[in-house]
């Protein structure tokens, strides 16, 4: 016995005395930047595997390192074998000149925080000649035992995100994901998932009166004080483990409730309505569109064609209830049972009131229209006893009441998502603000987001006027090596075409320049200005709508050109989404109300739907697209 415990604890202390030993583990050096998931990804491990055989990688993990890395995955199950140190006893020492600390431990091969645990006056004062202290003294014991489970089950809560979890038990993301290969992208409640086995009084509570912001990489205090407003000292004080630790990549930060944090946090799952029908009893939907039919001359062919390129109303009305008939007729494939009303509203408050006072909606389940402000409000207000919901199709920064629903996200969610991706991007070497003299507020506002951007105005004429261009060394001196961003502020087509062929030129092999808006109007559009620069620069926007690709041999664009024998404009696919949506949700809960919190985002061609409700309020679409030029494209950006 006594020579199998000296063959053990040969092996366990030097690590080389057997080839079959050899072959289990093998070494890692920690390269700069290298994470522990990376290595963990490398050699087909979670990171519980390798903080099992090196516990202070999971304090910090330093560049040059080694690490043992097992060949395999580690049984958990099997007895773990170590030498452990027992007390036997203490032996005093009397301090002489010029010792240390540092050099007793080293003297009696002993921690340095174990002498002064059992010399505690060490811990305020330091130690001097003449001081009596206990130096503990160990003898080495080999112990055979059964470890703990470093991961147990955990089952998910109501509303519970990936990161939520990972506050909870003091872990990155990217660790969750390791320790459960192949999760979703969304929990669901109820789900079961591995999480670290710690006990339930190290669990961190999760405040619903705090966001928690997962860190970036590369992102620092400086970052963090930028994007969230609060100083190290503030982020140290929520988060105490920081002042050990310091900033790691991926790891869970508590901070003051912060709207734009709870959003990049919330990561929807778009639900598929069309496979999850639950009712095929018949629904009643009513449209009330601004056609004027009364004014048409429907017996020339030739007058009804000006009339509608003369009236806006009657366009956009013809175009949107295009795109109505065939989801129409698509829903009707689905077996989806419907009862449509059309109304005319004329684009007129008097026929709004005259439809409302003469036909009945006793029975009417939602009703899509007017595009007026002022209309929809009229109809709102005359349902809402009813509780009929009213979704308004075009109509921009509306004021909704209890049963409205704003389909139309709002302007200021599109300079939000803009900004918000910028400030989440920590890979930016530069900023700059490019503005003509119309849009200074806006290039402030940008400002104040960041600080450290610099900032160009377009140039004037003789007269003091507005001349539309800058000149190349307006903005050679401010560009930085690695990635620079360019925000372009303007609805001047002629600047577009400027800065645009400006920083096209100036694109070089370690200079990326991207093209940023916060308003992208028709002075993008133009052309003036070249879409080769804008594909190069990836001008980069926030969209309503995404553009859909006509490769993708898309069923609804294939569909309305066998109807109509064109393609359809924005317009008509916004009609067939809007009802889409509006009488999926129908069929799939409820009522419109209920479909909020059960189908919380939804996508058809060319739009999204995340409803959100307002305190004191209807409902809001909450769902923007981050779009971008590319190869003479305009695509969505993965994030």
């Amino acid at each position: 016995m006594k020579k199998l415990f000296c063959i053990l604890s040969i092996l366990l202390v030097f690590g080389c005395g057997s080839t079959s030993q050899a072959q289990n583990y093998k070494t890692h050096k920690v390269k700069a930047g290298e994470t522990i998931e990376v290595i963990a990804k490398q050699y087909q491990l979670t990171p519980f595997d390798i903080y099992a055989l090196n516990p202070d990688a999971k304090k910090e993990l330093k560049t040059n390192a080694v690490l043992i890395i097992p060949n395999k995955k580690i049984d958990q199950s099997a007895p773990h074998a170590a030498i452990e140190k027992e007390l036997t006893g203490f032996k005093t020492h009397k301090v002489k000149r010029k010792e240390t600390l540092y050099s007793l431990s080293k003297e009696y091969n002993v921690e340095q925080d174990e002498i002064k645990k059992h010399n505690t006056f060490l811990y305020a004062n330091n130690l001097r000649k003449g001081d009596e202290i206990k130096i503990p003294l160990y003898k080495k014991v080999f112990t055979v035992s059964q470890p703990e489970e470093l991961q147990k089950t955990y089952t998910v809560l109501p509303k519970e995100g990936k990161w939520r979890i990972a506050y909870k038990f003091g872990i990155t993301v990217a660790e969750l994901e390791a320790l459960n290969p192949g999760m979703n992208s969304v929990l669901q409640e109820g789900e079961v998932i591995n999480v670290p086995n710690i006990t339930d009084t190290e669990e961190k509570p999760v405040d619903n009166q705090y966001s928690y912001y997962e860190v970036l990489p590369k992102e620092g205090f400086y970052r963090l004080k930028v994007k969230l407003g609060l100083e190290q000292s503030e982020l140290e004080a929520l988060n105490p483990e920081l002042i050990e630790s310091g900033l790691k990549v991926g790891m869970i930060l508590k901070v003051p409730y912060n709207a734009n944090v709870e959003d990049e946090n919330t990561k929807l799952e778009i639900i598929d309505l069309t496979n999850s029908i639950s009712s095929y009893k018949e629904k009643h939907i009513a449209f009330m569109l601004p056609f004027k039919l009364n004014r048409v001359n429907v017996d020339s062919v030739v007058d009804t064609k000006e009339q509608i390129k003369k009236d806006p109303f009657l366009d956009m009305s013809l175009d949107f209830y295009s795109g109505v008939v065939v989801a129409l007729d698509s829903l009707k494939k689905l077996g989806v049972n419907l009862k449509v009303d059309v109304y005319d509203t004329r684009n007129m408050a008097s026929e709004v009131s005259s439809i409302l006072n003469t036909n009945s909606f006793n029975d009417v389940q939602a009703v899509i229209g007017p595009f007026m402000p002022d209309h929809i409000k009229r109809v709102a207000a005359d349902l809402q006893s009813e509780n009929i919901p009213v979704v308004s199709p075009l109509t921009k920064n509306l004021e909704i009441s209890e049963n409205i629903f704003q389909s139309r996200p709002s302007e200021d969610l599109l300079k939000d998502k803009i900004i918000n991706y910028v400030k989440n991007d920590s890979t930016i070497n530069q900023i700059i603000i490019i503005a003509d003299q119309s849009h200074i507020k806006i290039s402030n506002d940008l400002k104040t987001h960041f600080p450290t951007a610099s900032q160009i105005y377009s140039q004037k004429d003789k007269k003091e006027k507005d001349a539309y261009f800058i000149y190349d060394t307006d903005i050679i001196s401010k560009l930085k090596p690695g990635k620079n961003i360019v925000f372009l502020e303007t609805s001047n087509p002629g600047f577009v075409s400027n800065v645009s062929s400006k920083l096209n030129s100036l694109i070089s092999k370690d200079r990326q320049i991207i093209l940023a808006t916060t308003e992208m109007g028709d002075a993008f559009e133009d052309d003036e200005v070249s879409n080769y620069h804008l594909s190069n620069l990836q001008l980069t926007f926030a969209a309503i709508a995404k553009t859909y690709n006509e490769d993708d041999n898309n069923s609804f664009a294939i569909d309305y050109e066998k109807r109509y024998g064109v393609t359809p404009n924005k317009i008509a696919v916004r009609g067939f989404d809007v009802t889409m949506d509006v009488v999926l949700r129908l069929v799939n809960y409820e009522n419109l109300y209920e479909s909020v919190n059960q189908a919380p985002l939804t996508e058809y061609v060319e739009n999204k739907f995340a409803y959100k409700k307002k305190l004191f309020g209807g409902y809001y679409n909450d769902t923007v697209y981050l779009v971008k030029y590319e190869d003479l494209k305009i695509v969505e950006v993965k994030q």
